[in-house]
């Protein structure tokens, strides 16, 4: 299962979804679909932005954990 840990990465760094948003140029409507998990998939361009924003792999977001 693939987990989903921006809540815990934005948390860490003690950033908000609005500076996230900022720095990415995702909308802020899409981030929050990202964060409170509504969402059933992610373009690699998103990915790649909010990694290079958050300096961190995507594993580092989106982990797999065995079941």
């Amino acid at each position: 299962m693939i987990k989903n840990r921006l809540s815990i990465i934005l948390g860490e760094q003690r950033m908000r979804v609005s500076e996230l948003s900022k720095l990415t140029g995702i909308s802020q409507n899409a981030l929050n679909k990202i964060y409170h998990e509504k969402t059933k998939g992610i373009d690699f361009d998103t990915l790649d932005k909010l990694c290079k924003a958050l300096r961190c792999k995507t594993q580092d977001i989106f982990p797999f954990v065995e079941e």
